[in-house]
């Protein structure tokens, strides 16, 4: 089949399953960053948030389950790969959340929004998109690099499981799948979660996706000659990659990147269908505009310089235990915080 369709469209062919579960699981899971975040402050609801932790909880323990039997090798993902920056995490991570607050969604959710009609989240995604390969490798690369130098390939694999086996002797993928019930426990810890089939599923759903892309790609990693880097979803610098094919597609190749995009979009669309929400909807407020404009462009750097977003780092990472995970989700519920206050009481509170 590889050789069939080629090793990048059959990366993308991977990238669309996943990315269709992701917007089906959106539209009709009502799974959100922002979302999570909002209604446990401000609602005292962390249903949501609880299937943020139920999410990473599965597809930790099925990552390293997977991992023991040889199916995923979790070491060679891109994101054990770089050699971790705390500080840099934190601050990109904050950056990120204070412009997802501000925008009013983040990547995967203006892609989710955007397959629903909504042409205000067209704006957020194409601002996403370009803000972050400027900063990666545009005109304000420069700026980036002079302040936070591009970090190196990790000696060691950069993840907590890892660390801890070095330590203790204890096998990695014993470690990854204790985490991983472990927080499975915590998430199931509420009555009324446990009792909340709709979340319990689409909580699976998402991990499901996480978890087939690192199978997935460790397959064409292994058995292709291109050695494609293993990696899975992530809704910031792919929806640059997806901008520049779509303008140079002659001569390119499809991505497992792009294919999650595309998959997003697609299975949020259907699943706007199937709940009967889909309509067209524009900006009508230029301050709205602006405001979203502002919060694409900051979440744009803040991903570049934590190396991913709310769900790149908030869930893919995370499913690797990725030492810059946990520091960049902490990074971007905090900043999310401070935006939400700021549209909120109309000013920036710090008291958290």
């Amino acid at each position: 089949m590889v050789e069939l369709l080629g090793e990048g469209n059959f990366a993308a062919l991977i990238g669309g399953v996943g990315g269709i579960l992701l917007g089906l699981a959106a539209r009709l899971g009502r799974f959100c960053t922002l979302g999570a975040i909002e209604d446990h402050v401000y609602s005292s609801n962390d249903t949501r948030l609880r299937m943020w932790g139920m999410a990473i909880g599965l597809s930790v323990c099925a990552t390293f389950v997977l991992s023991a039997l040889g199916l995923v090798a979790e070491t060679q993902t891109f994101y054990l790969q770089i050699e971790a920056q705390p500080i840099v995490s934190i601050i990109g991570g904050l950056i990120f959340g204070y412009g997802m607050a501000i925008a009013g969604n983040c990547g995967y959710g203006a892609l989710a929004r955007l397959g629903g009609g909504d042409l205000r989240n067209f704006v957020i995604v194409a601002v996403i998109g370009v803000a972050t390969y400027a900063t990666f490798s545009g005109p304000i690369a420069w700026a980036r690099l002079a302040i936070f130098p591009d970090r190196t390939e990790a000696a060691a694999p950069a993840g907590i499981a890892h660390v801890l086996s070095g330590a203790t002797g204890i096998p990695t993928s014993a470690i990854g799948i204790v985490i991983g019930l472990a927080v499975v426990a915590i998430t199931l810890s509420s009555n009324d979660f446990r009792r909340d089939s709709k979340a319990l599923f689409w909580s699976a759903v998402v991990a499901l996706a996480i978890v087939t892309a690192w199978v997935g790609m460790t397959f064409v990693n292994r058995v292709g000659f291109d050695d494609l880097t293993i990696v899975s979803h992530t809704f910031a610098a792919p929806i640059g990659e997806t901008i520049l094919y779509a303008m140079t597609a002659t001569g390119q190749t499809l991505s497992f990147g792009i294919g999650s995009i595309a998959g997003v979009w697609v299975g949020a669309f259907v699943g706007s269908l199937i709940k009967g929400h889909f309509r067209w909807e524009a900006c009508e407020d230029p301050r709205e505009l602006r405001r979203q404009i502002i919060g694409a462009g900051l979440m744009g750097v803040g991903a570049a310089l934590s190396l991913g977003c709310s769900f790149g780092q908030g869930l893919s990472a995370m499913s690797v235990l990725a030492l810059s995970a946990p520091l960049t989700l902490a990074g971007i519920y905090l900043g999310a915080r401070l935006g939400l206050k700021q549209l909120v009481e109309g000013r920036l509170a710090w008291g958290l």
